[in-house]
């Protein structure tokens, strides 16, 4: 039974209290408190003292901190768990991926493959289908998997006492993963690895997660045996640049590069903002001045923005966001455009968008692709249904209806991905929407070389997924 928590303005009704001088606030509040306490069974109803509130505070202090600690050993016990997972799918693959084919005197395989090179292939895909069993049955991201497993594992290898501090719930998540995540980066000289963790475990018990970052960045830096130039060198193999949408018809942009690009990057673009910013009846701020200046630089849609540009440049220089590009594809319904409903339009691999700007992108637009469907049903009208190919109007047509890969979890767009046949069409399947569904390299692999399958529900006609261990998973429903 949950109980609410004491109300800080409970005011009596006025008639309550006819003839009878009105308690004060503080003596409302004490006697609210009290009988919160008492339903909580934290004192007793007899234990009227002055000191029985203050008691009861301090119980609920110690049951939460209780409730974090055994927090802190679930999730450790189930970054464990994770970890022996996929161990368990590497040292025996074949509940994942079928008996291995090459124990058998007579096998040769179609690819040309060494008897090696094959062993080596099962285990890969034998880790891979464990990594989405448990991604679907608990609805993580596969590479939230594996960077659990990866952070148990480099824990026990090389802290083993902040593992086992996280293990005790002394430790929180984000702790461990900060630790493994420093760790991961020394070289493997077992000495570094014990001096970090002494520092390390130390640091985690007393220090809250951010100040703890802090901390153990710098004791990495002092047990590090290789010097900054040479982690610096391969720390750049890393760079890139990646989207990730937010709310509202946004989007952040991040971009890994080395310090004294970024540096330099960040200083052209305020140098850009500040000079727009002294155009008469500028009114945009420093940082949208710099977020539109970052965009029409990338874009290539605004002059005007060059530090040396003269004060009438900047005055000219756009207020709006990115201009359309080739290859942006946007879906807009045709009585939305036409004003006549209100469904929104959406952008291919991010989501809904404003009207205004689907408007600005389909009048900027140089073509058009027209999906004609039936009137009534909304069904694709007859596509070429006699090759194994699939043809570009058809390919255009799953990309609208299934914008993403088919497997559940998976958010890699449509365009990216294989269309893959789910009757074989060796076997007779046709090339048409009804037999086909987009499906990554990964995924696609997964499908074909390990015991997960997918097949449509002869009722629903749902896509259904059926994983090694037997669990019957839903296709998700489209993103937008």
């Amino acid at each position: 039974m949950e109980l609410p928590a004491p109300a800080h303005d409970r005011s009596p009704a006025a008639d309550a209290w006819a003839g009878v001088p009105r308690p004060g606030d503080d003596i409302l509040q004490a006697d609210a408190d009290s009988a919160w306490a008492i339903a909580l069974g934290l004192v007793n109803e007899d234990d009227d003292d002055d000191g029985a509130f203050s008691t009861s505070r301090a119980l609920l202090i110690d049951r939460l901190e209780e409730s974090a600690t055994a927090r802190h050993r679930a999730t450790a016990a189930e970054y464990d768990l994770i970890r022996r997972v996929l161990q368990d799918a590497l040292d025996d693959p074949d509940p994942w991926v079928g008996p291995d084919p090459t124990l058998d005197g007579l096998w040769c395989d179609p690819r040309g493959r060494s008897v090696a090179a094959v062993r080596r292939d099962r285990l890969d895909m034998a880790e891979r289908a464990a990594v989405a069993e448990i991604a679907v049955r608990l609805r993580l991201a596969e590479q939230t998997v594996r960077t659990r497993a990866a952070h148990a594992a480099i824990l026990g290898e090389r802290c083993p006492r902040v593992w086992g501090a996280f293990a005790e719930g002394l430790v929180s998540e984000r702790h461990a993963i900060e630790t493994a995540r420093l760790s991961v980066s020394l070289p493997a000289d077992p000495a570094s690895w014990a001096a970090f963790d002494t520092g390390a475990r130390d640091r985690a018990l007393r220090l809250s997660p951010a100040r703890f970052a802090t901390s153990a960045r710098a004791l990495r830096e002092r047990v590090h045996a290789e010097s900054l130039q040479t982690r610096h060198e391969r720390a750049r193999e890393d760079r890139g640049v990646w989207m990730t949408a937010e709310l509202d018809g946004m989007a952040t942009l991040t971009a890994f590069l080395p310090v004294d690009r970024a540096a330099a990057a960040m200083t052209h673009l305020d140098r850009a903002a500040r000079h727009l910013a002294t155009a008469e009846s500028e009114d945009r701020t420093l940082a949208q001045l710099r977020a539109d200046a970052f965009a029409d630089l990338l874009t290539g849609a605004g002059a005007g923005v060059d530090a040396a540009a003269t004060p009438a440049d900047p005055a000219r220089a756009r207020r709006s966001g990115p201009v359309s590009r080739p290859g942006v594809v946007v879906t807009i319904p045709a009585l939305t455009l036409l004003g006549a409903d209100d469904t929104p339009p959406t952008l291919d691999g991010y989501g809904p968008i404003d009207l205004d700007t689907a408007r600005r992108l389909a009048g900027e637009a140089t073509s058009w692709v027209r999906v004609l469907t039936h009137p009534v049903t909304g069904a694709p009208l007859a596509l070429d249904r006699t090759t194994y190919r699939v043809p570009t109007a058809l390919r255009r047509w799953l990309g609208i209806t299934s914008p993403t890969c088919a497997f559940p979890g998976c958010g890699r767009p449509t365009r990216d991905c294989d269309l893959d046949h789910l009757r074989a069409w060796s076997e007779g399947g046709a090339t048409d929407d009804d037999n086909l569904d987009p499906e990554c390299r990964h995924h696609h692999r997964l499908r074909h070389e390990t015991r997960w399958a997918a097949g449509r529900d002869p009722d629903t006609g749902a896509l259904v997924w059926t994983s090694p261990l037997g669990a019957h998973i839903d296709a998700d429903p489209p993103p937008f």
